[in-house]
């Protein structure tokens, strides 16, 4: 088959074919969880509520390969405030062919990550990453933040729990100008499915 030859006949059932990522697809809610970030005196932690709407897309076609997943978006706001301190829209997706789970996204500080990992179909936990400077599963911020908090790398972690729930703990990796260590941006929460 060439590149360009689309597929026989990709499957219909959106959610079948999303592997790892359909228990994730409808509206989450959590309220566990824990924001480690910088503050002009070392770090700062914020405990926040989120909500995530996980809507099923597919199949997504590019040539021969054949993607089925979520679009989404979170926000999250600090325990006992109204006003978000966080928001992300993207894609979560997956590759059945080269068992690829696959996440790209965009904060509004203008930050674009596009991170990836391997997972079998029937994955209870999975791990994606990316590296500033890769041109796979890299990251690109604008420049104020490239200079004054650069993401140098992003990990993230998401757990399918036997409850019902799901975790997830993210690590984002930052250059700050004037420091020699890196910062270690961390988030992590559980929530549990709202609707759908």
């Amino acid at each position: 088959m060439d590149v360009y030859d689309k597929p026989e006949s990709p499957a219909t059932d959106i959610v079948k074919n999303m592997g790892p990522l359909a228990p994730l697809a409808g509206v989450w809610e959590g309220d566990k969880g824990v924001d480690v970030s910088p503050a002009r005196e070392g770090e700062a932690e914020t405990k926040f509520r989120e909500r995530i709407t996980f809507t099923p897309i597919g199949p997504v076609v590019n040539g021969q390969q054949v993607l089925y997943g979520l679009k989404y978006t979170t926000v999250a706001w600090p325990l006992g405030e109204d006003d978000p301190f966080h928001e992300e829209v993207g894609y979560w997706m997956w590759d059945p062919k080269d068992k690829q789970v696959m996440r790209c996204f965009m904060v509004p500080r203008v930050v674009t990550i596009n991170a990836g990992g391997t997972a079998e179909p029937d994955a209870q936990s999975f791990n994606l990453s990316a590296k500033v400077g890769s041109e796979t599963y890299g990251i690109l911020s604008n420049p104020f933040l490239d200079k004054a908090f650069k993401t140098i790398g992003y990990e993230c972690e998401v757990t399918i729990n036997g409850d019902g729930s799901f975790s997830y703990s993210e690590d984002t990796q930052l250059q700050i100008h004037g420091a020699d260590a890196l910062f270690h941006h961390t988030d992590k929460n559980t929530l549990a499915k709202v609707e759908g």
